[in-house]
């Protein structure tokens, strides 16, 4: 009886799905937020997400979610990232939590609504719930996956310098990383390849730098075991 008791208690908890939806904005990751207009965590900043429909699966719930914040044909990639379901991270009650990873383009700038704005992932504002928790889980997937997989494609946009991937990189994995050391690793790995264009050389000369783009702009991955890690100090 017991066991049946424990089933039913949990069959009775709430779900719901969120979203960290990142992008490298002013050579920031920056994360997508929106804040509460009413209790609890009143004027706190949030995840965009709401209650799973009764009829939704969990991606198509997290999808009508984000559109509701910004256009989810915006997001160049979205996969689950985590679930939560510690009984007291909702002061309301027992709600379980499905997380999800959303990556913008840098070269896209989404419209959003006055209550939702940019926040830099590495200097978060005052959250509510364990959000700030799971923004932190998205950066860490992002982080690992851009050490072997080709998830680059979803931070920049079609054609690049190798000078402006290195900065999203830079960005994204929080220590410097220099550009001819990436383009070496990316162009072994067969992730990039150059387009044959290049950008005219700016006012104090120089070759015009190449432009590149990435092979396939979907997840691939890439080299399993290669790991980007920060120089040794």
């Amino acid at each position: 009886m017991q066991d049946s008791r424990a089933e039913t208690h949990t069959s009775m908890a709430a779900h719901e799905v969120l979203a960290v939806v990142l992008q490298i904005r002013q050579e920031r990751l920056s994360v997508l937020l929106w804040r509460r207009a009413r209790p609890p965590f009143e004027k706190c900043w949030v995840l965009p997400g709401g209650r799973l429909g009764t009829a939704e699966g969990l991606g198509e719930s997290i999808r009508r979610q984000l559109a509701q914040k910004v256009d989810v044909r915006d997001l160049a990639h979205l996969e689950q990232l985590e679930t939560r379901g510690d009984p007291g991270r909702h002061p309301h009650g027992r709600t379980l939590a499905t997380a999800y990873l959303g990556l913008v383009p840098a070269d896209i700038d989404p419209v959003i609504p006055g209550d939702t704005a940019w926040h830099p992932a590495s200097d978060l504002p005052p959250m509510g719930f364990d959000h700030a928790a799971i923004v932190h889980s998205g950066r860490r997937r992002l982080r690992a996956k851009l050490s072997y997989t080709n998830i680059g494609f979803a931070l920049a946009p079609p054609e690049f310098t190798m000078s402006e991937l290195s900065r999203y990189y830079r960005a994204a994995l929080g220590h410097d990383v220099a550009a001819t050391n990436l383009r070496r690793v990316l162009l072994r790995r067969g992730q990039i390849e150059e387009t044959g264009e290049s950008v005219p050389s700016g006012r104090s000369g120089g070759r015009p730098a190449a432009l590149f783009r990435f092979r396939v702009r979907r997840l691939e991955i890439t080299d399993a075991f290669a790991v980007l890690r920060p120089p040794q100090v």
